[in-house]
Formats: C-alpha cells, sequence, structure tokens
C-alpha cells in the first residue's frame, strides 16, 4: 500500500506498561459498557442520538488530548483532505458496511450461530494484517488464536442459550444470514488491518484518526435520519428524548472507549484487539455477578482458563524471523 514519509519528530512509542494499560482498560471498558448502559439509558431513548453524542464525545476527548500533549496546531497544519480520505474514509466506509451486514444477519440467525461466525473476525484480523502489513503469526500464536475463538464460542453457547433459534428456509438463511455475517467479519478483520496500516505506516496518529472517523461516521449517521425511524422520533420529541443527567455516563464511557480503541490498535495491533473483546464478555460475566447477583454459566467457567491460556501463549511466544536470527 505504499510508504510515506516519515515525520521530522515522530513522537517514541509508549512503553509496554503504558500499552498493557490501554488494553486492561478497555477491556474493562468493554465488560462494563453493557451494564452501564442497562442502567443509566432508559428503555425508550433514542439510539442515533445516544450515538452522535458519543462521536461528539469522541471528537472532544481527542482534540483535549492533542491539546495536552501539545500537538493540535501541527496535526491540523499537516492535515490534508486525500490523506485523511486514505486513512479513515475507508476504514469508516467498511465499518459502516459492516454493521449494516450485521443487522441483516442478527434478524435472520439464530443467536448461537451468528455469535460463532462473528468470531471469525479474528481470524479475518489476524490474515489482513498479514496481507496488508506483513505481520505474521507463529505456529504457537496460531494455536492461541485457536483456544481463543474456542473460548469466544463457549461464551457465545452460553449466552445463546436462553434464546431460541429463529426459523426460516436454508436457502433465505444463507443469503440473508450466513452471508452476510461470514463478510461483515471479513469486512472487520480488513478495516481494523487499514486503520493499524494507516496508523504504523502512514504515521497517522490515533487521535487524529478518532476525529475523522467519528466525523464521517456521524454525517453517515445524520443523512439517514432523513428518512429513518429514529430521524423521524428526533424532529417528533427533540435530540434528547428521554434523557437523564445519568445519561451522559455511558455516552463518556463509550467515547473513552473509543479512543482507547485507537490507541490499542495503533500500538498493540489489531488482532490483540481480539483478544480485549473476548475477555471483556468474562469481565461482563463477572460484574453481572457482582451487581445482578447472576453466577457466570458454566460455559463462561470453561471459557475463562481457555481465554487465559490464549493469552500467555500469544505474549510468550511471537513470531521470530530465522533469517534474522542466522
Amino acid at each position: 500500500m505504499g510508504s510515506s514519509s516519515t515525520p521530522a519528530a515522530a513522537a517514541p512509542p509508549p512503553s509496554r506498561r503504558r500499552v498493557a494499560l490501554y488494553l486492561t482498560l478497555l477491556t474493562l471498558q468493554y465488560g462494563a459498557q453493557p451494564l452501564i448502559s442497562k442502567r443509566f439509558v432508559r428503555q425508550d431513548t433514542i439510539v442515533t442520538s445516544l450515538v452522535l453524542a458519543t462521536e461528539a464525545a469522541k471528537v472532544i476527548c481527542a482534540i483535549v488530548l492533542l491539546i495536552a500533549e501539545g500537538s493540535l496546531k501541527k496535526q491540523f497544519r499537516n492535515w490534508t483532505l486525500a490523506g485523511s480520505l486514505t486513512a479513515s474514509g475507508l476504514p469508516a466506509a467498511i465499518y459502516a458496511l459492516q454493521n449494516s451486514l450485521l443487522q441483516i444477519s442478527y434478524k435472520n440467525l439464530d443467536s448461537l450461530t451468528f455469535s460463532i461466525l462473528n468470531q471469525t473476525k479474528l481470524l479475518w484480523t489476524a490474515f489482513f494484517t498479514y496481507l496488508i502489513l506483513g505481520q505474521k503469526q507463529s505456529s504457537k500464536q496460531i494455536l492461541a488464536l485457536t483456544l481463543l475463538i474456542s473460548a469466544a464460542v463457549l461464551l457465545s453457547v452460553g449466552e445463546s442459550s436462553s434464546k431460541g433459534s429463529k426459523g426460516g428456509s436454508s436457502d433465505y438463511v444463507l443469503l440473508y444470514g450466513i452471508i452476510p455475517v461470514t463478510v461483515a467479519s471479513m469486512l472487520s478483520g480488513l478495516a481494523s488491518s487499514l486503520c493499524q496500516w494507516a496508523s504504523q505506516v502512514k504515521k497517522h496518529t490515533s487521535y487524529m484518526m478518532t476525529i475523522e472517523m467519528s466525523f464521517i461516521g456521524s454525517m453517515c449517521m445524520l443523512a439517514s435520519t432523513y428518512r429513518s425511524p429514529d430521524g423521524e422520533a428526533i424532529r417528533k420529541y427533540g435530540f434528547f428524548h428521554e434523557w437523564t443527567f445519568w445519561t451522559v455516563v455511558p455516552v463518556l464511557m463509550n467515547a473513552v472507549g473509543g479512543i482507547l480503541v485507537g490507541l490499542v490498535t495503533t500500538y498493540a495491533g489489531g488482532v490483540r484487539k481480539g483478544f480485549v473483546i473476548v475477555s471483556a464478555l468474562l469481565v461482563t460475566a463477572l460484574l453481572q455477578f457482582i451487581f445482578d447477583g447472576k453466577p457466570p454459566s458454566h460455559y463462561c467457567l470453561m471459557a475463562l482458563p481457555l481465554v487465559m491460556t490464549s493469552i500467555f501463549i500469544y505474549q510468550k511466544y511471537p513470531y521470530a524471523d530465522r533469517k534474522k536470527k542466522d
């Protein structure tokens, strides 16, 4: 995908401890977000208003962080439309298409099949990371990814055991269920790898990517409100319909999560972000037990050692180029 000129004063990469902190905070945010949203967002709150508010909060947080590190003027001085569209426009468009495909698939697949197929995005991320960035995985890291996907499947089984399956003819399920979620998983891996490429090769900072992708995503969502049910609801009841003071909490928490996603993708990579997503499911189960008294399922308890083992193996046995060794 071509190279870019190295910035005159490139910021040094953060330490391993800092990256580990980003990974831990993102895991906690992903894990706690469902419970926080459930408690502080009313049932009739307009979803589009929450999403747009979150994107606006992401932009504000990113600008504040750029000011804090003293690079705001430099980033906007070096900004170009072509560079922005290359680095952030394509991933944003891919993520938008992916979300649409997931919505189609979710309506036409039972929860278990949907969740299992959706976990293949971990493999697609590893594949596109290799294809675009040349980042190889060791045989033991591939084993770790397999263990992680197995854990994700177990967690999906536990989640879907209380949900009924959805009917439909086999051809219809294939066309409107299996194919969309499979393509969406592939697109997720592609978009994640492109974001990593933009930050690591093109030297596009994670904060600028957050600002650009939030802006593009918001414009697309605002355009969709022209004829969507949420758009009609906003025009009829107002943007902040059913909001309370506490609604701001999940919005800000989600915005911080968006900033962390950019940092994790930049400094740890899309594959490790996959480990975060699966680990967060265990965090959610733990928090549900602590605050709701809902004990974790047997599937969750079986998945826990698999996740821990996969993380240990992936970190312990990275790919080593034999030519460099020689």
